[in-house]
């Protein structure tokens, strides 16, 4: 489902004089349906970059990264917004939602964009939140104004709503207490039972353990940390 090929990076400083810093070369991993892969390193091994190359936030240098049948390091936007919409989910550490719009609707957000009913769309998104515990007396709220642990719960929400066939996780049950914690872990374990691809940072070390099949070490991957 996610195959990445011989995938290079490097950032130009402009800043900088133009110095160009390699940061990653050679990356390739495969992920298949049903299939959950940890990335592991030291930080500031690459972790991140490869998720956003992945999720079509970075440009790759070079290397191919196929989601299904979309070459990501190729694609046009538009290319890049489909596969997001029906393809490819990404549950970020960090909430990025429009200020004033409700909690409710911008974990139904990802539902409506696919074209389910508005109804449909909010049930669905009632039931995730009640799942994760974000009281209800919230749900009319904008979550900017929440805690991180609320916040990131919604993101997973949010991030789950859609039943997509490719998943990025970074750092799922970071900032969350265990009761929520094992839903959310129970919730990655149906998605991988549904037939999802995921790749995913955990620091939760037992977390890692629990979920991933494997392990990709991306030290490998990095220019001068690379052995």
């Amino acid at each position: 489902m996610i195959s990445i090929e011989n995938v290079s990076k490097s950032f130009t400083l402009h800043n900088q004089g133009g110095a160009v810093i390699p940061v990653m070369e050679g990356a390739s991993l495969a992920v298949a349906a049903g299939e959950c892969v940890a990335l592991v390193g030291a930080s500031g091994a690459g972790k991140s970059t490869l998720m956003r190359m992945i999720y079509g936030n970075y440009l790759t240098a070079s290397g191919r990264i196929m989601v299904g049948d979309v070459d990501v390091a190729t694609a046009q936007p538009r290319e890049i917004i489909a596969l997001r919409r029906r393809t490819l989910g990404y549950v970020s550490q960090f909430l990025r939602v429009v200020p004033r719009v409700s909690t409710l609707d911008v974990v139904a957000e990802p539902l409506l964009m696919t074209g389910t009913p508005h109804d449909e769309a909010r049930e669905i998104a009632r039931g995730l939140l009640a799942r994760l515990n974000i009281p209800e007396r919230l749900w009319a709220l904008s979550p900017t104004t929440f805690s991180g642990g609320e916040q990131q719960r919604v993101n997973i929400a949010r991030g789950f709503a859609y039943p997509y066939p490719a998943l990025l996780l970074d750092e799922p049950t970071a900032s969350l207490d265990p009761i929520n914690r094992e839903t959310v872990l129970t919730m990655v374990e149906e998605a991988k039972a549904r037939g999802t691809a995921i790749i995913g940072i955990f620091h939760d070390a037992p977390a890692r353990e629990r979920l991933c099949d494997r392990q990709v070490d991306v030290t490998g991957f990095t220019p001068g940390l690379a052995a």
